[in-house]
């Protein structure tokens, strides 16, 4: 209990670094606009995005409550700008906590595939199939077994896919010198 105490006040201590509040700003307009572009609609129930990829990044260099601040701001600030159905704050609250997942589980902490396959499960099964499945339950009157097939298929097929791409930019952006360059140590 008292590490995760530590990781969140750190966490915390970073929004006080204008280098941190820039980048997340940054990162916060590139996971809007692959909201925007990078996203694609399977009917009601099913949508394929890339912006994971940003605020991934936000909860790995900033830990949890940068991520979670971001990952929040984020789902509010792209539904303004492409509202698609109606406005539901649970999905925000579900970007909330899988922000925090991830800094949680990767914030100062040695980068391998091993470890964002394990935050990425993490986060599919307690708010993508869990959280959200419950949300579009709610939403659209459909039982919540109804739902959670298709959306666990979802999950079983693109954790892998997400998986693999996120690794593969974060370690071409630590090839980069892109870390460093903005002062932040992630740990190989």
């Amino acid at each position: 209990m008292y590490k995760l105490r530590e990781v969140f006040s750190s966490s915390a201590r970073e929004l006080k670094d204008m280098r941190t509040l820039a980048v997340t700003a940054m990162l916060m307009a590139v996971a809007v606009i692959l909201g925007f572009f990078g996203t694609v609609q399977i009917g009601d129930y099913l949508k394929i995005g890339f912006s994971f990829i940003a605020n991934e990044l936000t909860a790995l260099m900033f830990g949890p409550a940068v991520g979670g601040i971001m990952a929040g701001a984020a789902d509010i600030i792209k539904y303004v700008v492409k509202p698609t159905g109606a406005f539901f704050p649970g999905f925000t609250l579900s970007a909330v906590v899988g922000g925090v997942i991830y800094g949680c589980l990767l914030y100062k902490k040695p980068v391998s595939l091993k470890r964002i396959a394990a935050a990425k499960a993490v986060v599919a099964v307690v708010v993508n199939i869990g959280l959200n499945t419950l949300w579009l339950s709610m939403l659209y009157g459909q039982a919540f077994h109804v739902l959670l097939p298709a959306r666990a298929l979802k999950q079983l097929v693109m954790v892998p896919v997400e998986t693999a791409l996120f690794y593969a930019v974060v370690v071409v952006l630590q090839r980069a010198g892109v870390f460093g360059a903005i002062r932040v140590k992630i740990r190989k």
